[in-house]
């Protein structure tokens, strides 16, 4: 019996002692260790082969099939969370890397996550074209949605027939949305109803938008298409129009997009409002990059006036993407005049052009998510800004925004 208690005691001495090692810092060979764990893994013994598959990448942090082996074997394990994180770093940076992308999907479809397995399958898709693994695990995931909501049924011959990178390619939205301001002002209200409508050519967006401001309700009707020329340059264009004071008459915009190596994009293009008694010619660009789950972008404005001197804006959008591209947190920061035109009033008086030369600045947080068991998209925000009064130069006063929308997809 005291044998034993000492063999026990032993035991426990090297687990210990081997539980500190783990800690240190590594320093033996890569190879050598992988090799070890995969024995390890496909041997049964997952934990262990992760305590070295996490200690190799303390040091090697972009050995790929190390950090491939440690998602799997988290996958085996039905932590699909943490192995859908390891993969993603991977794919991130390795758009071709074939065994990766499988795996990856595999571990989506082992969640009976199959929207998103749908989404990386075409994902993979784009960089490993015609693969045929990869066209079965689409089917697959394809497969799963259709059993699961009934709209996807309908929606299956359209997919097998397109080119397109989503699953659905009809979506009607619904947002809401309203400001209040500490001084002055009453609330603004603002609605907006869309479709969209996913072509060949590109997508497009009829949408109509509703406003009450100073207690003066107005409707305007709106088309935004964004057409696709290749798989490195698509366009924005936009026309509005509306009868009502508290909107621009007209209402035109277009850009176009680049994408740049090392997963950057960069636009220019234009934006022309229509007011009664002014008209805006305003200039803009953008230049974004993705990095990992990370999206920034800028989007500067520049408004060109001879008699009254130039305006300037500016936007940064910073977000970090979830699941996939449709969930995401982000912030968007803007100084200088809004674009857009959030119109003022000086007594009975309407006022467009002034706005754009007023000093102010805000901030807007952002949080989209979609259903777990349906692409429905849900979205929030919550933005705080400070401007200056129109009627008295150097005054400020304070805006809390907020809003909702809600997105079904078909």
């Amino acid at each position: 019996m005291k044998y034993l208690k000492n063999i026990a005691f032993l035991i426990t001495c090297l687990y210990g002692l081997s539980s500190q090692c783990q800690d240190l810092a590594y320093n033996g060979n890569p190879d050598t260790s992988f090799f070890t764990a995969r024995d390890l893994a496909f041997g049964g013994n997952g934990t262990v082969a992760r305590d070295t598959l996490r200690h190799i990448l303390t040091k090697y942090p972009n050995y790929t099939d190390v950090r491939n082996l440690l998602a799997k074997t988290l996958s085996w394990d039905k932590k699909y969370n943490d192995a859908r994180r390891e993969f993603n770093k991977i794919t991130s940076v390795e758009r071709k890397n074939k065994e990766v992308w499988v795996a990856t999907i595999k571990n989506e479809l082992y969640a009976q996550e199959y929207y998103i397995a749908l989404g990386l399958a075409n994902k993979a898709l784009i960089y490993l074209p015609k693969d045929s693994d990869l066209e079965a695990l689409r089917q697959q995931a394809l497969k799963g949605t259709t059993s699961e909501s009934p709209m996807a049924s309908k929606e299956t011959k359209t997919l097998e027939e397109t080119s397109e990178n989503t699953a659905f390619n009809n979506a009607f939205g619904i947002s809401n949305a309203f400001e209040i301001f500490d001084i002055v002002y009453e609330p603004m209200l603002y609605t907006s109803l869309e479709y969209q409508r996913e072509t060949r050519a590109g997508k497009i967006i009829p949408r109509l938008n509703y406003g009450n401001r100073f207690e003066i309700q107005g409707l305007q009707y709106e088309v935004d298409f964004y057409p696709r020329f290749s798989k490195k340059f698509y366009g924005y264009l936009n026309y509005g129009i509306s009868k009502s004071v508290i909107f621009p008459n007209h209402r035109v915009g277009a850009e176009l997009f680049v994408n740049w190596p090392k997963h950057m994009e960069i636009s220019l293009g234009m934006r022309y409002l229509d007011f009664d008694n002014v008209k805006a010619n305003i200039i803009t660009a953008s230049a974004a990059l993705y990095h990992g789950n990370y999206y920034f972008s800028i989007r500067p404005y520049f408004l060109p006036n001879v008699n009254k001197g130039s305006g300037f804006s500016g936007n940064l959008l910073a977000r970090k993407y979830f699941k996939d591209g449709s969930n995401f947190l982000g912030i968007n920061i803007g100084m200088g005049y809004s674009p857009e035109l959030r119109q003022l009033q000086d007594g009975d008086e309407l006022l467009a052009e002034t706005v754009l030369y007023i000093e102010s600045q805000q901030a807007i947080l952002e949080y989209q998510f979609s259903g777990k068991k349906n692409p429905n998209l849900y979205r929030a925000n919550l933005g705080l800004g400070r401007q200056e009064l129109v009627f008295e130069s150097g005054r400020f006063f304070w805006v809390v925004s907020a809003g909702i929308a809600y997105q079904v997809k078909f």
